[in-house]
């Protein structure tokens, strides 16, 4: 719900860890292999000659000596900067408030996802299948309005069923509240805190 492009992280992270599984296969396979080691060797030796030789080819004066040596200075700050900018994207969308309206000279109501988190909280008190359960407001990435995600936490040995039963009546309690229908993905976990947790009922 947030505005993270997962399949592209996704895509990179794959990347990235092909590009880590290769550089480790061939870097053991120099300390395995010998005859990978003295290839290894001579590339690098050839590597440094081009280098020596590009750099040679288009002398600059003054400490940098060559323009490869500041196209490539550019380059690494280009592509630093392209990772800030990746990074900044990551995330977003989450928003404290999930309603707002305005009534002209009246004023504007604007509804906090605190709100609805304390009013999902108090429906669940005594609740024998939930533990816990949080509430946050995600705006659309098309910009298409807001959207709500209750997350409930179920006691070990709960019903799925009547999880789902207890998760509709809250949205349907958070749909007379607000007095509107708002977009909700219903998340049901479990985990440590279940698993210690006593059951709703003999299993």
């Amino acid at each position: 719900m947030s505005n993270t492009n997962r399949a592209l992280n996704r895509i990179l992270l794959a990347l990235a860890g092909l590009a880590l599984l290769a550089g480790g296969a061939a870097l053991a396979a120099t300390g395995l292999v010998p005859v990978a080691a003295a290839a290894w060797t001579d590339a690098g030796n050839s590597l440094t000659g081009h280098l020596g030789d590009a750099l040679a080819a288009a002398p600059l004066p003054g400490p940098a000596r060559s323009w490869w040596a500041v196209a490539g200075v550019a380059g690494l700050v280009l592509a630093a900067g392209l990772c800030i900018a990746w990074l900044a994207s990551q995330g977003g969308g989450r928003t404290p408030r999930l309603a707002r309206e305005s009534d002209g000279d009246r004023g504007t109501t604007v509804v906090d996802a605190g709100l609805i988190g304390a009013a999902v909280s108090q429906s669940l008190e005594g609740n024998r299948l939930v533990l816990g359960s949080t509430v946050s407001a995600w705006g659309s990435r098309r910009g298409t309005g807001l959207r709500l995600r209750l997350r409930l936490q179920a006691r070990k040995g709960a019903s799925p069923r009547e999880l789902a039963d207890t998760a509709e009546d809250l949205v349907r309690g958070i749909d007379a509240l607000l007095g509107h229908p708002v977009p909700v993905l219903v998340r049901i976990t479990g985990g440590a805190k279940s698993a210690v947790a006593g059951p709703d009922r003999a299993r």
